[in-house]
Parts: structure tokens; sequence; C-alpha cells
């Protein structure tokens, strides 16, 4: 049986990699924009990967900036370049899978802070994780678990939330946290979930935090057994509703091919469920490397 499922799942993952592949990178990347004053900027750089401005801290989630993950090609370019990005105040890694906390992203983001400045970023991380990025180069690492904040300059709160998901960098270190962020910074607030499936948990956030924007991923669910650990579109517009977040931009899609639907289908199935719903307006499906600002 052990067999099977192993040689099973060895065949997806070769239908993966040749689909990936032969398909054509395609995407332009631009140079950053820079928020005015009073201004939240969001900047979908790719995969689950954003350059937040927040209370006047420039800030980067999830970096991935390489052309392949182990053997699958990236699909989308990167919007942004590491080293046209502005001096970063922090780096927020959601939880350590090889597609969100990518060392040589991490470290090359580290080396050009360092050579404008002569320091690195602080860089945040969920609880039990430190000793995967301690030699990156950063100038603080901070561990922080479910609902605990952390004060970034004199405006922006951040505070860790919870995900139905699971942290582990390999098979066994199931002991290493994961989950998303809100940053607040009193007039505005922005949630990034991380990896995720639909939980109750989305109602709770927005009770508990209010966020204004809330980045949710839509891709990565079919088998349908993924849903145990990833949104369908349709659940992840079911979370943002719970949240009751006033604008939703969707991420985790397109980027690279991690599971078995159609590259294009997550988007697709996004537009119509909230036409559905009647919230077309508040979802937004940010080009990569192209802002928005609130």
């Amino acid at each position: 049986m052990l067999n099977i499922s192993i040689s099973k799942k060895a065949g997806q993952l070769g239908r993966l990699v040749k689909l990936s592949a032969m398909a054509r990178r395609t995407g332009l990347t631009y140079r950053p924009v820079l928020a005015a004053q009073g201004q939240m900027g969001v900047t979908f750089i790719g995969h689950s990967s954003f350059f937040l401005q927040v209370g006047g801290a420039n800030v980067v989630v999830d970096p991935i900036f390489a052309p392949w993950l182990f053997v699958l090609k990236r699909l989308r370019r990167p919007g942004l370049r590491i080293q046209e990005l502005p001096l970063l105040d922090a780096v927020l890694v959601t939880h350590a899978h090889f597609d969100h906390l990518h060392r040589p992203s991490l470290r090359a983001i580290a080396r050009a802070s360092r050579a404008k400045s002569g320091r690195g970023p602080i860089l945040i991380v969920p609880s039990n994780c430190a000793d995967l990025v301690s030699d990156l180069g950063y100038e603080r690492i901070v561990e922080l678990s479910w609902w605990e904040e952390f004060q970034l300059g004199a405006a922006t709160r951040i505070t860790a939330t919870p995900a139905r998901h699971w942290g582990a960098r390999v098979i066994r270190d199931m002991h290493r946290g994961y989950g998303g962020y809100v940053l607040d910074d009193g007039s505005h607030s922005i949630y990034h979930s991380g990896d995720t499936a639909y939980f109750s948990g989305f109602a709770e956030i927005g009770e508990r935090l209010h966020p204004q924007v809330a980045l949710l991923p839509i891709g990565a669910y079919y088998p349908d057994s993924f849903r145990a650990v990833h949104t369908s579109p349709e659940d992840a517009l079911r979370g943002f509703v719970d949240m009751g977040a006033q604008t939703m931009i969707p991420m985790h899609f397109g980027t690279f091919k991690l599971s078995q639907e159609p590259m294009d289908e997550p988007v697709k199935r996004l537009l119509a469920g909230a036409r559905r719903l009647g919230i077309q307006d508040r979802v937004h499906v940010l080009e990569e490397g192209v802002p928005e600002f609130f």
C-alpha cells in the first residue's frame, strides 16, 4: 500500500514538473512605486510575496524571487527586483515551507539592505522557526505565536494570526509554527493569511483585528484532498465574507504549478464566485509589480 502511495505521488509530481517546464514564463517586472504619506501601498510580487507599505514602514512578506523552486519552473516573473526595493524595515515569513521561507531570497534581501544601510531588516517568523534563518544576515529575528504582537517603528503593529495549515520544513519537524499576520497603523490595516484552508478563524480575526484588506490564497486546491490545507477560490471568498474586510486581493496562484487545476482556473472561479455573491467590486486581482493604494 505504501509503495502504491509513493508511486502515485511521484507520478503526480512528474506531471507537474513536465507541465511547468514546457510552459512559457510570462509577466513583467516594474520599479517599485512608493506610497504617499498617509497611504497604504500593496504590491503583489508573485505567488504569496508582497511588498507592503504601512504606517511609513516598508515590509516584504514571504519573498521568493527564484526562477525555479527545485524542479518547478516559475511561470510568472517577479513583479519587483530585490535590488530596486527601498530600504526594508521588516521581512515577514508565514511558515517554513520552501515556497514561503525561501532562504536564497531572504539572504539576498539581507545583503541588499546591508549594502544600502549597513544593517539588515528585522525578520519576523512563526514560533520555532528562528533556527532556519539565523545565518542569513538579519539585524534581529523575532518569533511570534498566534495573537502575539510586535511594534514596528512608531506606527505599525504586527499581530500573528491563526491558520489551518501546517509548519514543518521537512517531514518530521511538526513543532514549527505557521499562520498569518495583520499589519495595522491605526488608519489602515491589512491581513496576509499565509497558506490556509477555510476555518472559523477568519471570523475571529475579523472580530479581533478588523483588517481593511485581506490577502487570501486561491490556488493549489485540486485534488479535493488539498482543501484540507488550502482554500479554493470559493473557500477564500467565504473566509473574506466571514472576516468582514472591505477588499480582497488573491494570492498563491499562477506562479508555480503546485497542483492539478489549470493555471488560469483559480482567478476565473474567484471572479465568478464574487459575481454570484454581488461583491465583484470588492475583489481586486493585481498584476505583479503594479501597486494599489488605500
